[in-house]
Formats: C-alpha cells, sequence, structure tokens
C-alpha cells in the first residue's frame, strides 16, 4: 500500500466540504491494528457529520469519517490479531474523533476492533453495521427486561430507517408480532410488510388526541430510534410492565412528561448507546447478530451499494427522510 483513497470531511462554516483525497499510510492517526476496508455503510450520525458542522456530531475538522467498517487486518501490533483476519469496526471515536471508515485504509486501536463471527460475511456485517448493532442491542435490552414474543405486540418507529428496518426484521426472526411506525406509511407499507411487521402505521395514528400519561395499553414493548416530542404518548400506550428502547434522536432531543407512566403502570425507559457499549458485551452481540438475530431478509434492507464518490448525496438523501433501509459503501 502506497497511496489508498478517502473521504475528508473539512468545516466550511455553514456546510461541511467534502472530497475524495489521496493517502498516505504515514498520514493514519495511531493504532495497534492496520485494516484493508472492504466495506462501509452511511447512517443518520454521519449524514449529520458530512452536512453540518454545528451538529455537535464532530467537535474538530478536518476528518476523514465514517463510523463503521469491515475489513481484513494487514499489520497489528497487538496479539489478539494477525495478517488476514476478518473484523468489525463500529462506535467509540471511529469517524468521530479517529480517522474513520469511509477509507481504503483504516489504523485503530485494537480495543475497538471486533473479529468478524461465523455466520457472517464482511459485506453482510456492514449491511448490518451500526444501525443494525444499536437494532440488536435494543433488542437484547428489551429481552433483558422480560419482553418476549408472547407478551405482546411491540413498535418500532422509524420503521423506514436503518434502525427501524434492522429492528423490525430482527424481532420477525425472534418471533414477535411487530407494528412498524413510519411517516412514510405510503410509500414503505409493502417494503416493512416484507420485513416483516404485521401492521403499518403513521404516527398520527400512534398519537393521542390529548395528552396524557397514561392511555389504552397498545403495545408490551417500543424499539424506539426516533426519539423528541411524541416520547410521552408511545409511553403512556404501552402494556403494564413495559419497556422502551430509546436509541436516537431524530425526532428531536426534547420532550415532556410525568412519572405516572413509571409509578403507575412499571413503564421502563431504557437508554440505548452503541457507542461505548461495554467490548465484551459488543463481542457477544455480534454473535447474537450472526445467529438468532440475523435478519433473514438483509438483502432486502440495501436499498443502494455506493462508492465514495456518491457519499455527499448520499449524506443529503438521509438528512431529508428519502433514504429507507441501509446504503451500503464498498471500498475494495
Amino acid at each position: 500500500m502506497e497511496e489508498f483513497k478517502a473521504l475528508w470531511a473539512e468545516n466550511a462554516g455553514a456546510e461541511v466540504k467534502t472530497t475524495v483525497r489521496t493517502f498516505k499510510k504515514a498520514d493514519l492517526p495511531d493504532g495497534e491494528v492496520l485494516i484493508e476496508v472492504h466495506y462501509s455503510s452511511v447512517n443518520y450520525k454521519d449524514g449529520l457529520a458530512g452536512t453540518n458542522p454545528k451538529s455537535g456530531v464532530i467537535r474538530n475538522y478536518p476528518l476523514i469519517l465514517g463510523i463503521d467498517l469491515s475489513g481484513v487486518v494487514v499489520e497489528s501490533l497487538d496479539p489478539a490479531f494477525r495478517a488476514g483476519d476478518k473484523v468489525i469496526v463500529t462506535g467509540y471515536g471511529l469517524g468521530v474523533t479517529h480517522f474513520g471508515g469511509f477509507s481504503q485504509f483504516a489504523r485503530v486501536p485494537a480495543a475497538w476492533v471486533v473479529p468478524l463471527p461465523e455466520g457472517l460475511s464482511l459485506r453482510e456485517a456492514m449491511i448490518i453495521g451500526t444501525a443494525g448493532f444499536t437494532a440488536a442491542e435494543s433488542v437484547d435490552a428489551l429481552e433483558k427486561q422480560g419482553v418476549q414474543p408472547q407478551t405482546g405486540a411491540v413498535l418500532v418507529t422509524g420503521a423506514s430507517g436503518g434502525v427501524g428496518g434492522m429492528a423490525v426484521t430482527m424481532l420477525k426472526r425472534r418471533g414477535y408480532t411487530i407494528e412498524a411506525m413510519s411517516r412514510k406509511k405510503a410509500d414503505c407499507t409493502d417494503y416493512l410488510k416484507q420485513l416483516g411487521a404485521s401492521a403499518v402505521l403513521h404516527p398520527a395514528e400512534a398519537s393521542l388526541e390529548k395528552t396524557r400519561p397514561l392511555a389504552q395499553q397498545r403495545w408490551s414493548a417500543s424499539v424506539d430510534p426516533v426519539g423528541g416530542p411524541m416520547l410521552p404518548d408511545l409511553l403512556a400506550q404501552l402494556h403494564y410492565g413495559g419497556s422502551l428502547a430509546l436509541s436516537g434522536n431524530a425526532g428531536g432531543i426534547s420532550f415532556e412528561a410525568t412519572v405516572l407512566p413509571f409509578i403507575l403502570r412499571g413503564i421502563k425507559l431504557v437508554g440505548i448507546d452503541s457507542v461505548n457499549h461495554p467490548y465484551a458485551e459488543r463481542v457477544k452481540l455480534w454473535e447474537r447478530i450472526a445467529n438468532d438475530l440475523k435478519p433473514e431478509k438483509l438483502e432486502l434492507l440495501v436499498e443502494q451499494e455506493i462508492t465514495l464518490e456518491d457519499l455527499p448525496v448520499a449524506f443529503e438523501k438521509i438528512m431529508n427522510g428519502k433514504m429507507h433501509g441501509r446504503t451500503l459503501v464498498k471500498l475494495k
């Protein structure tokens, strides 16, 4: 490897300027493991980092973006990894404080590197990516709270997006009844039913006419990558003892609620942090993703496969809410 290409992002004041540039190995930051990147993917966080310098995702530009990667180890200073090992890196500082996965090569700390589990290819790992890992963490967290298929239907918000779509198909694999919610119901109903949803709702169909802390019990649990002001309505409609796994803020970072769902109905609000999920638990969860949580219709989740040069358009698309499913980035 003499030279390689990567997507370089710079703060241009009101916007982020992105260009595909040529780099050398010496340009990469410190880390014990050098990886030839085969695939990455586009997440909402990537869209923010690639379009809005004031989003708070990136504190210090310039940077190579990309919060996901899968590839093959080229060099390793850590005995846990050897040249030729297939690996995954998601979360931590990748693509946020450390050069990321939108690059043909990446050097990262060994403590971030997860061995590719049997049952997944490098391509499949990035169809899943951070979005799928977040969905898996949400399902895993709900099950740890006692949610099971027999306890009732699970609501998945933002179901046409990456996390939501992954959650639908992972829950289906586990035998759950799923109600999928999407503002794009008119366009995505067939797609979401193919993924495994038994019903598709527009947010208006889940909103309460009048804000109430408790309402008719509709769902045993919810996977919510959206957040925002609708969250209290969802909490109010969970079954007694129900749980909501909250992982995103696409709907906003604020909501108004009372303590009543928690103290009168035993509702549990579970926060999902895919960035700093403990390493040992991360490895176990990737093993689940390769086995009992692996989507049966994984390819159906792929909206498009692109190259580095196509990323700026993909960023705009995901930020404008026009992307459904997953966008895979091929680097090798």
